[in-house]
């Protein structure tokens, strides 16, 4: 496949998309389609990886999210695989790109699986660089809010080394998920361009807890 219809192919899975997730409230629209996007072709400046590969994973991997299909792990790559066929993709390739969105979820602190792919370990990096951080912050309260869950709440505690069932239900306040996943991902990362970028983003979140507990505590 040459590169002209390669950056076709692109452009058209782009719009298929934003289509889908354009205006999604919950934090897993398409903007943090676009966010993980850019970020996973930057890090791949600094890695051996399939950029057609990478960019088309990025693009794809949240297209059917289970959190919102009762679970169902199996709906994304499916509807990826779909898309791809449907724009003549080769099938090694299609292969490749539902491997990584099979492997880019967290699924509970308990659960530990590697990616089959460099071009995979580069999406989940972005994907998890997307859910820490200032914009990780704000994602984070618009789920909680989205699904109805208390911003805090000082007598439910956070679950630790949650089991993938346990985390797929686990319905706590919003700020337990800092301690059950955000304040994780900085050690969970695969490529050195992610470390570097989640070391900040890590710091960022501390800073913010920090404020939050003194303004819930009545110090500040």
């Amino acid at each position: 496949m040459d590169d002209l219809n390669k950056t076709q192919i692109i452009a058209n899975t782009e719009e298929f998309v934003k289509g889908k997730l354009l205006g999604e409230g919950s934090g897993h629209d398409w903007w943090h389609i676009k966010r993980v996007w850019d970020l996973a072709k930057n890090i791949s400046k600094n890695e051996n990886t399939d950029i057609f590969v990478v960019e088309l994973g990025a693009l794809l991997h949240d297209i059917a999210d289970w959190k919102f299909n009762d679970g169902d792990e199996s709906i994304g790559p499916r509807l990826a695989e779909e898309w791809l066929i449907s724009q003549g993709v080769d099938g090694r390739i299609i292969q490749t790109v539902k491997e990584a969105i099979e492997d880019v979820s967290f699924k509970g602190a308990g659960v530990t699986k590697k990616n089959r792919s460099k071009e995979g370990e580069v999406i989940q990096d972005a994907d998890r660089l997307d859910a820490i951080g200032a914009i990780g912050i704000a994602r984070c309260f618009a789920y909680g809010g989205f699904k109805g869950r208390e911003i805090y709440n000082p007598d439910i505690k956070p679950v630790l080394d949650q089991t993938s069932e346990e985390y797929k239900k686990n319905s706590a306040p919003s700020l337990n998920h800092f301690y059950e996943k955000l304040l994780l991902l900085k050690n969970l990362m695969n490529t050195e361009t992610g470390k570097r970028i989640a070391n900040d983003r890590h710091k960022f979140m501390e800073i913010y807890l920090q404020e939050f507990f003194s303004e819930w505590d009545g110090k500040r």
